[in-house]
């Protein structure tokens, strides 16, 4: 049985009707947790761009892009099978292969040759600032959205030297028989305030709205031509005390080939994320202690990769 359809809320960023906008994410992370964003300022040749680069890097060879193989940073190429999302999985090994990018001007990065892939680094570099403008754009709407203040998470220091990180994501078409159970990415949350996703319209997404439900109810995240797919992270869900909820997701494989470049907006390592004082109550309170974001990402990736 194929999944029901699944309509997620279109929020326009080019609306003067601020308090209309942010009204309108409130219902959507209330609700689903994901929404998409139209008119965000990044046009169709610059997400060319970026698909064509990543996947000129995903044709190489794996010996040459193991050259760039992910270290205990996290920046750099996974190949398939190296991650597990869900880590209660008994499917060890998801199906896609990536490749990271932490904040531009860290020294971690790996990078491409400029002699194999000239445009690369500079593809990536502009494709990274003109996202994180959006992200902060966004930020901003969820504060209101959280009747806070617009510039509440910058005045806290969530986006002092904010973590950005993009990953750049490629499934199979074709899939050996002995691995047709696995999936593209499997079940999970992400970790961070917000994800700003851009894909090239290959179906796969699912997102799965009651997590603790018996049995999970699966729907598809449709494409919409221009849109970014925006979700709120494991951050933001602690800070508004499930209010705002980090839907789990998957990528299915469908059997096409699939890319896409998701960019994470993490809050400055040293910032403690907890629950705002207008997200809890004597009859709802805190859900979560306090955490340093720095040390609450790290468990997240040890636990990822080391499946």
């Amino acid at each position: 049985m194929s999944p029901p359809n699944l309509y997620l809320p279109l929020i326009d960023l080019s609306s003067t009707d601020r308090a209309s906008t942010a009204k309108s994410i409130r219902q959507a992370c209330m609700d689903h947790g994901f929404f998409y964003v139209i008119n965000h300022g990044i046009d169709d040749f610059v997400v060319n761009s970026l698909f064509r680069e990543s996947k000129n890097f995903f044709d190489l060879p794996l010996s040459e892009k193991m050259k760039l193989e992910i270290k205990t940073d996290y920046r750099g190429y996974s190949p398939p099978y190296a991650e597990t999302l869900n880590p209660s999985s008994k499917l060890k090994g998801d199906l896609k292969e990536t490749f990271d990018i932490g904040p531009i001007n860290d020294s971690l990065n790996q990078w491409p040759s400029k002699e194999r892939m000239s445009a690369w680094r500079v593809t990536m570099e502009s494709y990274d600032e003109k996202i994180m403008n959006v992200a902060v754009r966004l930020i901003s709407l969820i504060a209101l959205a959280l009747n806070l203040d617009e510039n509440f998470f910058t005045k806290i220091g969530a986006l002092d030297s904010p973590m950005g990180f993009l990953r750049l994501l490629h499934y199979p078409g074709e899939i050996p028989e002995s691995e047709k159970d696995k999936y593209g990415a499997s079940a999970h949350s992400d970790y961070g305030m917000i994800t700003l996703l851009v894909t090239d319209g290959v179906p796969g997404l699912q997102i799965c709205r009651e997590k603790d439900r018996s049995p999970q109810l699966w729907e598809d995240v449709h494409h919409v031509e221009g849109a970014l797919i925006v979700n709120i992270g494991d951050m933001m869900e602690r800070w508004t005390n499930c209010i705002f909820r980090s839907t789990v997701h998957r990528v299915v494989a469908v059997g096409q080939e699939r890319y896409s470049v998701a960019f994470f907006l993490d809050p400055n390592n040293e910032c403690v994320v907890e629950c705002l004082e207008n997200c809890c109550s004597e009859t709802s309170p805190p859900r979560f202690p306090p955490i340093r974001c720095g040390d609450y990402l790290e468990e997240r990736f040890r636990v990822t990769y080391s499946q």
